[in-house]
């Protein structure tokens, strides 16, 4: 059956499918045993419990930075936090009770539990009062996260962000592009005002950009996709990011992708790649907590 893979707060410790369930528990519980869950956002699993207070809490895993084939790795410092509850942090499948050792938000060792366990993620400050909480909810939703489980089974997720220098591709495109080019000199030998002339330079020049850092990402895409289950495409941040993107990996495969990317990144020299993973499929996953007071 589903059980929950938590710690008690502080101490060291695309296929998607839409599947619902509801968990609500007595009201004749003690005052103050208010369980409470935060929003996730792919296979989805819906339920209800009764509400309380949320934390967030912060994945601890490498990222790695390929440039031109070269690599280096930074690991993020570790947090704390001084509150207590049962923090949840994903929901395996298990016959029996498991214990993981002094596993923790922030602490070594972290990400433990998915070594050997295909995992269903919880969002980040998902924190419940008491044990007898979490059984109701597992209880509760246990069809729905079989069948996440189930579709998740042996499957990890890397992240990947590709960043590029958008000067010197300004630069690229200026010389590449014959109007850009002609219209650019126009600009430089106008004596008179140039403000028409250089709105028009730069529309062409967001065009230009555009159109190729599309290719970039569909070529990427295109010889990860063979090494990978599924992917999804998020909005990349600021001007150097082209692609932020999330995949879906078979655990078998994780050796495979980890050579593709730095394949792909020897031959996009001009690029950066940077990845980060094994993580929980987050980004494949969906767990919504309807909070309801008791």
């Amino acid at each position: 059956m589903p059980r929950a893979a938590s710690a008690r707060k502080g101490e060291r410790g695309r296929t998607p499918a839409a599947v619902k369930a509801t968990a609500k528990k007595a009201a004749n519980r003690r005052r103050g045993d208010k369980p409470a869950g935060k929003n996730n956002g792919g296979a989805r699993a819906s339920a209800k419990v009764t509400s309380a207070k949320s934390a967030r809490g912060d994945r601890r895993v490498a990222e790695k930075t390929v440039h031109g084939g070269r690599t280096t790795i930074a690991t993020p410092g570790s947090a704390g936090s001084a509150s207590r509850g049962k923090y949840v942090y994903c929901i395996i499948e298990s016959g029996d009770p498991l214990r993981f050792g002094p596993i923790g938000i922030g602490a070594e060792p972290s990400e433990t539990v998915m070594r050997e366990h295909t995992v269903i993620p919880m969002s980040f400050g998902t924190i419940f009062k008491t044990r007898e909480d979490i059984v109701e909810l597992l209880r509760s939703a246990a069809e729905a996260f079989g069948d996440v489980l189930n579709k998740m089974q042996n499957k990890l997720e890397f992240g990947l962000k590709v960043l590029w220098d958008r000067d010197q591709a300004v630069r690229e495109v200026e010389l590449e592009d014959e109007d850009i080019s002609r219209l650019k000199k126009e600009i430089s030998g106008q004596k008179g005002p140039t403000y028409f002339a250089r709105m028009q330079y730069g529309r062409l020049i967001d065009s230009a950009l555009q159109a190729r850092s599309e290719r970039y990402v569909a070529d990427i895409l295109e010889q990860l996709r063979e090494v990978s289950v599924a992917s999804r495409i998020n909005k990349p941040i600021g001007d150097k990011m082209i692609m932020n993107a999330a995949f879906l990996i078979s655990r078998d495969e994780e050796s495979a992708f980890d050579t593709k990317v730095k394949s792909i990144a020897a031959r996009f020299d001009k690029l950066t790649f940077k990845y980060t993973g094994p993580w929980p499929p987050y980004n494949f996953v969906n767990i919504r907590l309807k909070l309801e007071k008791a």
